[in-house]
């Protein structure tokens, strides 16, 4: 009797301690809600406060990661693990951040975020998809999809699971720096366009709860809607500038596109560093809390822009406990320090032991980030692996950046007497001249957000050589003199002009004028022999008084790095369909000008686009 006493509780103990080590959070058929509260019932304030913390992968290591349970890493703009680096360098850089978040007391695994706005464009040989300058002229929500689902499997070939798109920025004046980011003047094209979030995230199942954060497994992407609200309408578009607009506009006109996004599951949404009426963004708890989150329910999480919270004092960081709670306090719930982690992490701290920021703003920016986490199936597959590794730059998706680069193109012109068009060119020609300072660079093309591209197929001057008779001699001249255009007998001549990369602020222009000598090439061109002139620029740029030299007109946004899709077009392969979904300015005195205002004088005006069809044949406007 006593051995079976004994056995029965060793047995005890036995399934006491198998019971024991259940713990529900860890267990993917519990509902995400209750894996969430017993998570949040075992962490300390560190451990919270950790995962409200982004920091940049230059100062991170597992070990940091691990002692100040860091929620959150990001890639800057450029910000690499080596040159050139590979997708098997990206995806072992992730995982050994992903291993110190794994060895901390609660294995809560980090959460890696890249700014993949035109494809995964951070990484070498990834497929450079236009800017959404562009593919707003497509009007083709089918085809952002697409593009948002080939992103993803793009960013995920490189280990990382969260990008910093779409920009759903309705761009009000061209001068701004990120107009470029943006789809259109129109808050309608901007929001039909942000289909290309179910194609990052994936479809949101019909049984789903409303407006509530989705995202598929491993071959989607966490993506985030940006940068609320108001950052495309500041005023004369200078960039983090002040939008001044009353709320009946800034719904209208800026809001709508934001609640597209939640409808569609996005889940998680950055801020703006812009001002609302004089009131910094990063710092706005009626829009933060009051509407997005307690009107329009968004139950994903809030992300800062980097340095974000740091300016929301003039000087930038001129009192950075005050921005810390300032940010906070309105809702943000994960901060883009990106460096000075530290400094961040023990004002916060000091924040809420003294009773300045209460522990129930914590839970709720905590309980977000958890969410998110939860719902991508982060906790059942933290570390990346090389399957997906072949998708980047793969020739899928390469094919289909040719395709949108095609209906991204706006034909503004075509021949000076409508009676003789110039587009489609001829194929068969003695002998063309290719001119222009971005007809031969590829840098030019792809514009801003772009590191270095690992090939020269996108090339224009050789996608024309690809898409002519064999037979046909192309000439290359960047800017040619008067002399050398009367020394050959050309047939035509292709133009390639515009403006050069910028990123933010740097872009920012009062001018919004080509780069030099591109007028100069321009007229000594034309005015030599038929042309066509192809701008490659992030928005449109003064062509008065040069339109009446030029006999064809082709605005090609930029394109990225499937430079065929232009020859495709041009040559009558494919016609030209694109639409503007921006207005065309006459002078930059007119700025801002926008379809419905009353002073609408353009020189092409929204919606304006001539077509062609492949045979060559003129079709209506």
């Amino acid at each position: 009797m006593g051995r079976l006493t004994a056995a029965l509780v060793v047995l005890w103990l036995c399934s006491a301690a198998v019971e024991a080590e259940y713990i529900k959070y860890k267990d993917p058929k519990q509902p995400v809600n209750a894996r969430i509260k017993d998570l949040m019932s075992r962490m300390t304030l560190e451990e919270k406060i950790g995962q409200m913390t982004q920091i940049e992968r230059k100062v991170a290591s597992a070990d940091i990661i691990k002692k100040y349970f860091i929620g959150s890493v990001v890639s800057g703009g450029g910000s690499v693990p080596a040159p050139k680096a590979s997708a098997e360098t990206w995806i072992n850089m992730v995982n050994e951040f992903q291993k110190g978040a794994l060895s901390t007391r609660l294995g809560i695994p980090m959460i890696y975020g890249i700014d993949a706005v035109h494809g995964q464009n951070n990484v070498y040989r990834a497929t450079i998809f236009p800017h959404n300058v562009g593919l707003g002229v497509t009007r083709d929500p089918e085809l952002v999809k697409r593009i948002g689902a080939a992103t993803a499997l793009e960013v995920r070939a490189t280990g990382i699971p969260y990008t910093f798109a779409p920009c759903i920025a309705v761009c009000r004046d061209p001068r701004w720096g990120r107009c470029y980011e943006s789809y259109s003047e129109d808050h309608k094209i901007v929001q039909s366009m942000t289909e290309i979030i179910p194609g990052l995230q994936g479809n949101v199942p019909s049984n789903y709860p409303k407006n509530f954060p989705f995202v598929g497994r491993r071959t989607k992407v966490v993506a985030c809607a940006k940068h609320f609200v108001g950052d495309g309408g500041t005023k004369d578009g200078i960039n983090e500038n002040n939008t001044i607009i009353d709320w009946n506009g800034l719904l209208s006109i800026h809001m709508p596109a934001y609640l597209d996004s939640i409808r569609k599951g996005v889940a998680t949404i950055m801020v703006s560093y812009s001002s609302w009426n004089g009131k910094k963004m990063h710092a706005n708890y009626d829009l933060i809390t009051g509407y997005l989150k307690n009107t329009l329910k968004f139950k994903g999480f809030v992300i800062s822009d980097m340095w974000g919270i740091d300016r929301i004092t003039t000087p930038s960081r001129a009192n950075y406990t005050y921005s810390v709670q300032a940010s906070i306090q309105a809702g943000i719930d994960m901060v883009m320090v990106p460096e000075e982690f530290i400094e961040f992490i023990d004002d916060l701290t000091l924040l809420v032991k003294k009773n300045v920021i209460p522990i129930s703003r914590i839970n709720d920016a905590v309980r977000r980030i958890l969410r998110v986490k939860f719902i991508m199936g982060l906790f059942e597959n933290p570390l990346a692996d090389l399957s997906l590794a072949d998708q980047l730059g793969s020739q899928e998706h390469r094919e289909l950046a040719r395709e949108a680069v095609r209906k991204s193109l706006v034909l503004l012109k075509n021949g000076k007497d409508r009676d003789e068009p110039l587009l489609p060119l001829p194929k068969k020609s003695e002998k063309i001249l290719v001119a222009g300072s971005h007809a031969d660079d590829i840098g030019n093309q792809c514009g801003g957000w772009t590191i270095e591209w690992g090939g020269q197929s996108g090339n224009i001057t050789i996608a024309i050589k690809n898409s002519i008779d064999p037979r046909t001699k192309v000439v290359y001249e960047e800017n040619p003199t008067k002399e050398f255009l009367n020394s050959h007998n050309f047939s035509y001549a292709i133009v390639v002009v515009g403006e050069l990369p910028y990123v933010e602020t740097s872009g920012d222009s009062k001018t919004l004028t080509i780069a030099e000598p591109g007028y100069n090439t321009i007229t000594n061109v034309c005015e030599a022999m038929k042309c066509v002139v192809i701008i490659i620029s992030g928005r449109p740029v003064v062509i008065e008084p040069y339109l009446k030299k030029i006999d064809a007109l082709v605005a090609a946004w930029l394109p990225g790095t499937e430079g065929q899709g232009i020859a495709d077009v041009l040559f009558g392969d494919y016609g030209f369909s694109g639409k503007l979904a921006r207005t065309w300015f006459k002078t930059v005195d007119q700025l801002p000008m926008n379809v419905g205002d009353p002073h609408y004088d353009p020189l092409f005006p929204f919606g304006y686009g001539l077509t062609t069809s492949p045979r060559g044949l003129i079709a209506a406007q």
